[in-house]
């Protein structure tokens, strides 16, 4: 018997301590987990019970605000969260949702947004320990974003603009766009408006024609292969780790026949089987896809690879918004890679094994114009409290280190003479913006459907850059052009960006 009452007693001291230990894990270990959790009820009264800090544009246009509402009931909320700029903001600014939490810049920055305690300055502070709200101010522009909307006016796409000497983003819009408006709808006593919400999210999700996921920007979270503005990293790639091959002539071809690379088993074809060949020098203003692809596996997967990382592939971007799920732009990964020389060869002009998004080749075009330093592009300028006082401001900082200075400066004349005589010459970019630039037309369908992805990526002037940009329209026709469909996006938004406030 007394057997039995120790081993009983041995079981609930063993209980007790599984106990204690899980109300510590629960209280302690999971604890701000639990408090942040977008599910809590608690976090949900301090967000719509309590003002929140508002957001705006770099020139200081009201992107985000809380209102009042008039005759909250009870249990009801008591303010509610309005984007006066619509859809125009929409992927950066995100939304404020009851029943799709959180989203963009009101999550990247909701400590700051939400009510919180004010740091203690005073012995009074330490008394009253008042709640306050900070307002996040946006590097980017009210009125470029606007160009850039008119830009992509009724057309799938992605316009991205940054500053090469700092990263801010000065302009990123994507269609299809949302209003957020909708997602975050109360009633007229505060209550979630569950329907009114369900209908903005199933209207979202009907603009995806290509099944882009809802209120996924294409502009950094998605991504496409980049055709020939892939180039830019081949030639670097040269200079970097090949450099004989600098002056080194690659073969003239129409189209590489099959079984000329290992593992190929259809032809390689310039477009509209034009012939090319040369030095890259000669191949890089008419971008020579045959030209390309061989130079592609003489510097090998190796340096090709280093390259692509360097300016920023295969890891995920720095910018300070909500991760997506197709972010990561990606260079000959395991999962496409079948270590075949036909896939080097494709994926060295921006095809098969090569896919970006377009903040990721707006960063390639910045790292060259920035002398080889990519900086972390980033979209928060500063942040200021109810008293106008310095919270905390954005410092520039370089996330990574692609090339060196001059091979930055060979391409770039590279970039210039695309422009001046190559592919992009016909884009009729004004003499005195002294564009660099690279077209891009990846071939995506079938031979049923002829699509293709078209693309641009650029900065000027090019002897001391003010704007790197990257515009890509996917789901194009087959017989046109990153020259023809992106090129007038670019023009129009280059215009817009080096024309001043």
């Amino acid at each position: 018997m007394a057997r039995r009452v120790a081993w009983l007693g041995v079981g609930m001291a063993v209980c007790f301590i599984a106990l204690f230990l899980q109300l510590n894990n629960i209280q302690v270990a999971k604890a701000s987990r639990y408090a942040n959790n977008p599910n809590n009820p608690a976090v949900q009264t301090v967000r719509f019970n309590q003002p929140r800090g508002a957001i705006q544009s770099s020139e200081g246009v009201v992107l985000a605000q809380s209102t009042k509402v008039p005759h909250p009931c009870t249990r009801c909320y008591k303010y509610n969260r309005s984007y006066p700029t619509g859809s125009l903001f929409g992927h950066i600014v995100g939304y404020l949702s009851p029943v799709y939490t959180v989203g963009g810049v009101e999550a990247s920055y909701n400590s700051y947004l939400r009510a919180h305690n004010r740091p203690i300055k005073t012995f009074g502070d330490l008394l009253s320990t008042p709640t306050v709200t900070d307002t996040i101010t946006l590097t980017v522009s009210n009125r470029l974003q606007a160009a850039a909307q008119q830009a992509l006016a009724g057309r799938d796409g992605a316009i991205v603009a940054l500053d090469p000497s700092t990263g801010a983003v000065l302009a990123m819009y994507s269609n299809p766009t949302f209003d957020p408006n909708p997602l975050a709808t109360l009633t007229a006593d505060g209550s979630p408006d569950v329907a009114a919400e369900e209908s903005g999210w199933a209207q979202d999700i009907a603009k995806n024609q290509y099944a882009f996921q809802p209120l996924t920007s294409n502009a950094y979270q998605n991504i496409f292969p980049p055709g020939s503005t892939f180039k830019v990293l081949t030639t670097a790639a040269t200079y970097d780790h090949a450099p004989p091959l600098v002056n080194t002539p690659m073969p003239y071809f129409n189209c590489i026949a099959p079984h000329y690379f290992r593992g190929q088993t259809t032809p390689l074809c310039n477009f509209g089987s034009f012939g090319c060949g040369g030095t890259i020098a000669a191949m890089l203003p008419p971008s020579c896809d045959t030209g390309y692809a061989i130079l592609g596996t003489r510097v090998g997967a190796a340096g090709m690879t280093a390259e692509a990382d360097g300016f920023g592939f295969n890891q995920q971007p720095r910018i300070d918004l909500p991760p997506g799920p197709n972010e990561v732009s990606q260079f000959l990964q395991p999962g496409c890679y079948q270590n075949a020389q036909v896939f080097l060869a494709f994926s060295s002009i921006g095809q098969k094994c090569t896919i970006a998004s377009p903040l990721q080749m707006a960063m390639v075009a910045a790292g060259i114009a920035n002398g080889g330093v990519v900086m972390a592009p980033h979209v928060m300028s500063e942040i200021r409290d109810q008293q106008n006082n310095l919270v905390k401001r954005y410092l520039p900082t370089p996330w990574l280190k692609a090339t060196t200075s001059q091979t930055a400066n060979a391409v770039r004349d590279l970039m210039v003479r695309v422009v001046q005589g190559g592919t992009a010459s016909g884009v009729g970019f004004p003499f005195q913006e002294h564009v660099a630039a690279k077209t891009g037309t990846a071939q995506t369908g079938t031979a049923g459907n002829g699509q293709t992805d078209d693309w641009m990526i650029a900065f000027a002037p090019a002897d001391a850059p003010k704007v790197a940009l990257a515009v890509v329209l996917p789901h194009q026709p087959r017989d046109e052009t990153g020259a023809v469909i992106a090129g007038p996006v670019m023009k129009a938004m280059l215009q817009a960006t080096l024309a001043g406030p």
